[in-house]
């Protein structure tokens, strides 16, 4: 039996050894398009684009973490700040200090915050919030993720900011920074403030 020839006249890579090469690359291929994918998701907070910015808020109806229930169109005609998280989110932990900060400062002038709690069981975010000196705010609880995915949700955390109108104006990916409050929370609520 004699070996078979490539196109050159050289010997032919045995069939074993080519699929080990192919499936190597494709790996290679997955691996490099997956950290484009992440690095971009870890970008920070800048406005991200988002089929819902320009359009009216999602319903947003629920059972919150303290026992109470929640409904979004209850606050229309507020700014509201809808930030999607969980306790096992090491940046949503980052970033909770920043919210709380927002939420004494912007508060009086009119802002409101909710949560939306993912994946989560409500022991474990209590317990993250009672170790961030407690949100303030009221979180929905949302263990399927199902909120999370009419928000329009990929990664923890995203924010979404709904003017009085009830009309989604932006959107964050990663943890809001001290730049994007300023520069997109403060001129919404200072629109049509009293």
């Amino acid at each position: 039996m004699t070996a078979r020839a490539d196109v050159r006249g050289e010997p032919a890579a045995p069939p074993r050894r080519r699929r080990r090469w192919v499936a190597a690359l494709a790996l290679v291929v997955l691996v490099a398009l997956g950290g484009a994918v992440l690095a971009g998701r870890l970008g920070g907070s800048e406005a991200a684009p988002s089929a819902l910015v320009g359009q009216p808020a999602p319903p947003l109806q629920g059972q919150t973490l303290d026992g109470g229930t929640f409904d979004l169109a209850q606050w229309r005609g507020e700014v509201v700040l809808v930030n999607v998280w969980a306790s096992w989110c090491a940046p949503c932990r980052r970033e909770q200090p920043l919210l709380t900060e927002a939420a004494a400062a912007l508060g009086p002038r009119g802002l409101r915050i909710v949560g939306i709690d993912v994946r989560d069981t409500p022991e474990d975010a209590r317990s993250f919030l009672a170790e961030a000196g407690s949100a303030g705010w009221p979180s929905v609880r949302d263990p399927e993720g199902t909120h999370a995915v009419e928000w329009g949700t990929f990664a923890l955390p995203e924010t979404y900011l709904v003017d009085r109108d009830g009309t989604v104006v932006a959107k964050a990916v990663g943890e809001v920074d001290p730049r994007w409050i300023t520069d997109t929370v403060v001129p919404v609520l200072e629109e049509g403030a009293p």
